[in-house]
């Protein structure tokens, strides 16, 4: 599996959500060797809650880690504001790190932050944000460690000012920059005009967003890097639960489900029990 750095430098990488061991697991079944582990994901599945900072760092840490020891597929992880200011920022990028982070994106919000497409944001000043991304360089222990820095600037202070905060971003030490919420297509070809080509520039695909939802083909012919579809997994899936304990409720049996489901072998045939049980047998008397 190559690492997150051959992967964008072999052109652009398009990264699922997932927010467990099991999501991932599908996810690299599909095909996937980078993976987003969205924050507001694991709010959403881990608290049933929405995405408004009320996630901490050990659940965070706790969440890579065990999708990291279940698959290859290169992480990039959603590490909020880093839970504090640069001192606690350098304890995030220590411990994510170590539980398997490749990516590991900071945001300039105030804490506690929110969805970059929920209204009502705030940034805290460039300067600070800047000292921040600066302390999560000196912090990582591996150059492959990569830095993603993202700005929530534009719904408060304009494109220009967002634009301008990436500038310093990256001059501060960021590998890769992520301009939250673009609004129109215009706005993302102004965004990759400035950066394409100098640092991966993400595309945050939501659907029912603010940004326009587009292929990651054409986001990469825009001059994208990285596409991500960060939440698409967690809405799926409470889409597909709502219909499912609907039907259970109504009918009571699964038998209505039946094609839309994974019986008993197959999803242990999924999650790999047959391999697990003999190598097992490996330590038995």
């Amino acid at each position: 599996m190559n690492t997150l750095s051959k992967q964008l430098a072999q052109g652009p990488v398009l990264a699922p959500g997932v927010y467990d061991a099991l999501s991932a697991l599908a996810a690299e079944q599909a095909g996937f060797q980078a993976l987003y582990l969205s924050g507001a994901s694991i709010a959403y599945t881990r608290l049933g809650r929405s995405d408004v900072g009320l996630t901490t760092y050990s659940e965070v840490e706790d969440a890579l880690a065990r999708i990291a020891e279940r698959v290859r597929a290169r992480i990039i992880v959603d590490a909020d504001t880093g839970f504090g200011n640069a001192l606690n920022v350098q304890r995030t990028v220590r411990g994510l790190e170590r539980a398997g982070a490749a990516m590991i994106q900071l945001e300039d919000q105030t804490f506690p932050k929110r969805c970059g497409h929920l209204d009502g944001k705030s940034v805290v000043p460039a300067a600070e944000m800047c000292g921040k991304l600066r302390a999560a360089v000196d912090a990582r222990q591996s150059r492959e460690t990569l830095i993603l820095a993202r700005t929530d600037a534009l719904a408060s202070e304009g494109l220009d000012a967002a634009l301008e905060r990436a500038e310093r971003y990256l001059e501060a030490g960021a590998d890769a920059l992520f301009i939250e919420a673009l609004r129109s297509g215009e706005q993302m070809r102004a965004a990759c005009g400035r950066f394409a080509g100098r640092a991966p520039l993400l595309a945050n695909m939501v659907e029912g967003g603010k940004t326009p939802v587009q292929s990651a083909q054409e986001l990469a012919a825009l001059g994208f890097g990285i596409v991500i579809f960060p939440g698409g997994t967690a809405r799926a899936v409470a889409h597909t639960l709502a219909g499912y304990y609907g039907s259970l409720r109504q009918h009571g049996t699964t038998a209505p489900w039946r094609d839309r489901m994974l019986d008993f072998d197959g999803l242990n045939a999924m999650i790999g029990t047959p391999e697990l049980l003999a190598a097992g047998k490996r330590y038995e008397a």
